[in-house]
C-alpha cells in the first residue's frame, strides 16, 4: 500500500478581540505568508468565517494551494477543545451570548480537519511543539498579558478537563475576602486581578496615592499608567515601580508553589507583556516561589521566558494544533 505523502503546512489562527491574524505554517516553525481581518467587523460568525476564508485564498495559493495544507489550528477565548466551540466570549461580539461551532464551520469551508483551543492553550502546544519546552512533558505555561492566562500540560498532554475548559489558574483566589480586587470574572481576589498588565497598572495607582515618593511615573495621569510604563521607570531605577513588580512578582511566585504542589512540572513558562521586565519580575518570581513552595518541590522546577517571537507566537501556537490532529478527520 502506498503511503500517504505527508503535508508540509499547516493553518494557523490568532483569534484576538480587536485582529485575527491567520499564518501558514512550516515544521520549523516558520510562518510562511500571513493575513489579517478585524474581528469586530462582523455581526455573524457566517460573515466573520465568509471573511476568514477570503483572507486565507491569497496565502494559501503562496503555498501551492489547499493540497498542500495538512489541517487548520485556532487559538481563540472562550475556546473548547473537545467541542471545537467558542462558548459564551464576553470580548466577541459574534459569540458573546451563545455557543458558536468554529471549528467545523471552517472545516467544511475548506475540506481540512480545524481544531480550535483557548490562547493559553494554544501557547503552551506552540511552546512545546516550537519553544523553549521542547522535548518537556510537564510544564505550566503562564501568559501575563491583559488577563493572566494558563496552559497546564502533564505527561505530554494538555490538561483540559471533563468539559474543555481546565486549567484556568489566573483565577485562582489570591486575596479571599471582600477586599479582594474585583476580576473580570465577576469573582473577587483573582490572580488575574493583579498579575495582569491591567493588575499591574492598578497596582501602580494604588501605591503611587498611598505614597508621596518621587516617582517617574507621577508624570502621568494616573488613569492612563500601563505595565510597560511601570516596567520602563523600573528599568531607570524608580523605586516606587521596582516595588510594583516586586509586588506582582511575589504573588505570582506564591501562586506557582500551589501549581506545583498540583502537577511537579518541570518548568514554568512565562510568555507575555511583563517579561519584557525580565530580572525586575522573575527574580521577585523566583525567590517568592522558594519562600512559598513545600519542600520537596523547592529547587525544583526551571522559570523560564519563552523564546517565541511576540508577532509570530500566538500563530505559531495556534498551528501547532493543527500538527496534533488526525489527517482522515474533516471536523474535530
Amino acid at each position: 500500500m502506498e503511503q500517504q505523502e505527508q503535508k508540509p503546512f499547516v493553518i494557523g489562527l490568532d483569534l484576538g478581540g480587536t485582529n485575527s491574524v491567520f499564518g501558514i505554517v512550516d515544521q520549523r516553525g516558520q510562518v510562511l505568508a500571513s493575513n489579517a481581518i478585524k474581528t469586530q467587523s462582523y455581526k455573524t460568525v457566517e460573515d466573520f468565517v465568509d471573511a476568514g476564508v477570503e483572507a486565507l485564498k491569497p496565502i494559501i495559493a503562496k503555498v501551492g494551494g489547499i493540497t498542500q495544507i495538512k489541517a487548520m489550528g485556532i487559538g481563540a477565548p472562550n475556546a473548547n477543545f473537545y467541542r471545537g466551540t467558542i462558548e459564551y466570549a464576553p470580548n466577541l461580539s459574534w459569540a458573546h451570548d451563545e455557543i458558536v461551532p468554529l471549528a467545523e464551520m471552517f472545516s467544511s469551508r475548506l475540506e481540512i480537519p480545524v481544531g480550535i483551543t483557548n490562547d493559553a492553550n494554544a501557547a503552551a502546544i506552540g511552546e512545546m511543539q516550537y519553544g523553549v519546552a521542547r522535548g518537556m512533558k510537564n510544564f505550566i505555561m503562564i501568559t501575563l498579558g491583559t488577563g493572566v492566562g494558563s496552559g497546564i500540560v502533564v505527561n505530554g498532554q494538555v490538561v483540559y478537563g471533563s468539559d474543555g475548559f481546565a486549567g484556568e489558574l489566573g483565577h485562582v483566589t489570591m486575596v479571599r475576602g471582600e477586599e479582594g480586587r474585583l476580576c473580570g470574572c465577576e469573582r473577587k481576589g483573582c490572580l488575574e486581578a493583579y498579575c495582569s498588565a491591567t493588575g499591574v497598572a492598578r497596582t501602580a495607582r494604588e501605591m503611587l496615592a498611598k505614597s508621596s515618593e518621587l516617582s517617574i511615573l507621577r508624570e502621568i495621569a494616573p488613569e492612563n499608567i500601563t505595565s510597560l510604563d511601570v516596567s520602563i521607570a523600573a528599568g531607570k531605577g524608580d523605586k516606587i515601580a521596582q516595588e510594583i513588580f516586586a509586588f506582582t512578582g511575589d504573588m505570582l511566585g506564591a501562586a506557582c508553589a500551589d501549581f506545583a504542589s498540583f502537577s511537579s512540572p518541570e518548568a514554568f513558562v512565562f510568555f507575555g507583556g511583563l517579561t519584557k521586565a525580565g530580572d525586575l519580575i522573575m527574580e521577585p518570581i523566583k525567590a517568592s516561589y522558594q519562600k512559598h513552595a513545600m519542600k520537596i518541590f523547592k529547587d525544583k522546577p526551571k522559570f523560564l521566558v519563552s523564546g517565541l517571537d511576540d508577532a509570530a507566537a500566538a500563530v505559531l501556537g495556534a498551528s501547532a494544533i493543527g500538527w496534533e490532529l488526525p489527517s482522515d478527520a474533516l471536523t474535530v
